[in-house]
């Protein structure tokens, strides 16, 4: 059996950025802060190693239940079970349906 070369082996390609958006983003991610009950997607940044979720975790949508350090404790489904994320963030940002309902 092939030895393991850990869960990150293999996602060049899975978290590539589009050509004119590589580099830091600007810095209004930085400055953007999220408050409890927020809900938020998870979106991967590949240039922040950081603070990263796991790459199934993608795309999901949340709810922040609080703040641990700098980082986001979130709370999503999967399946039937109910896990809680923690993620900086960069990774994470305000859910657009959420923003399109409230205006």
């Amino acid at each position: 059996m092939r030895k393991s070369k850990g869960y990150r082996h293999g996602t060049r390609r899975l978290f590539k950025k589009h050509i004119r958006k590589k580099g830091l983003r600007p810095p209004d991610y930085i400055l953007r802060d999220f408050n409890e009950g927020d809900i938020v997607d998870i979106i991967i940044d590949p240039g922040e190693h950081k603070g990263m979720p796991h790459r199934r975790y993608h795309g999901k949508t949340g709810e922040i239940i609080r703040k641990q350090g700098k980082a986001f404790i979130v709370y999503i489904r999967q399946g039937r079970a109910m896990k809680e994320i923690i993620a900086n963030k960069e990774h994470l940002r305000l859910s657009r349906s959420v923003i399109q309902t409230t205006n």
